[in-house]
């Protein structure tokens, strides 16, 4: 997997507070930890970590992503799925990790209400923006978590 070990090399140097956790393989499967620290936007302040499954096959397929942290997001369901068009149908050998960490970057920054997970943030984020921010907040102190 030499196309992975270089794109960890980058990871490792890259700027924002994104350090690389660990790295382990097992059955020539790669894991990796990223935490995301949002400098902007709805999650200033949060903490997010992503679990990524790097298969064989990489780059001709992308890895599975998954959040650890629990999240108020109308992308990241409350099992951790993430809703980012470059895990799916977007990817292509071309990408890389790097790709996917600027994506979930965005995502904290511009969450997208068009293409959810968590339809019933997206509504409220849609509809009202205040109590979205509201809710996030509540959420990253532990006391929301979306469900009624």
């Amino acid at each position: 997997m030499p196309r992975l070990r270089r794109s960890r090399g980058k990871m490792l140097k890259r700027p924002m507070g994104l350090p690389l956790l660990r790295s382990k393989v097992l059955e020539n499967y790669v894991f990796i930890k990223v935490t995301i620290r949002p400098d902007e936007g709805y999650y200033l302040g949060g903490i997010f970590v992503f679990s990524f499954q790097v298969s064989p096959i990489y780059p001709h397929e992308a890895p599975k992503v998954k959040c650890k942290t629990k999240v108020y997001h109308p992308n990241i369901d409350l099992e951790g799925n993430v809703c980012l068009n470059i895990l799916r149908e977007d990817w292509k050998p071309v990408l890389n990790i790097n790709t996917i960490i600027y994506g979930l970057i965005h995502l904290f920054t511009e969450p997208n209400y068009d293409d959810p997970l968590n339809h019933d943030a997206a509504a409220v984020l849609r509809d009202n923006p205040k109590l979205f921010e509201a809710n996030v907040r509540r959420a990253m102190s532990g006391g929301y978590n979306g469900r009624p």
